[in-house]
């Protein structure tokens, strides 16, 4: 599974760039990493993993403007099409499911 965190959090002011900022660096503490400006992404193991990352993040929203979260399957991840340009990327890989260090 993967989650995907989609966001317009307003910058406007001093307080509004701070909660962005926090709220990022929050996204990247549990894991996420950017897939574009706005759109940071997690693969998890299980859906139930997937709902407990999403249940954290969602106590760490700012106040004002607007975060979703999205949840899809390996399989359907391994479709996405990436364009730089003209120029068709290739796709990321899914992380093995189990990692030892």
């Amino acid at each position: 599974m993967w989650v995907i965190a989609m966001f317009d959090l307003p910058t406007d002011t001093k307080a509004a760039r701070k909660a962005y900022a926090l709220f990022r660096k929050r996204l990247i503490e549990d894991g996420f990493s950017m897939m574009q400006f706005s759109v940071y992404l997690r693969h998890c193991a299980s859906i139930e993993n997937a709902e407990a990352h999403i249940a954290r993040m969602s106590t760490k929203v700012p106040d004002a403007g607007e975060v979703r979260f999205l949840t899809i399957t390996d399989r359907q991840f391994g479709r996405i099409r990436v364009y730089t340009g003209k120029k068709r990327q290739p796709a990321q890989a899914s992380p093995a499911q189990l990692e030892f260090f």
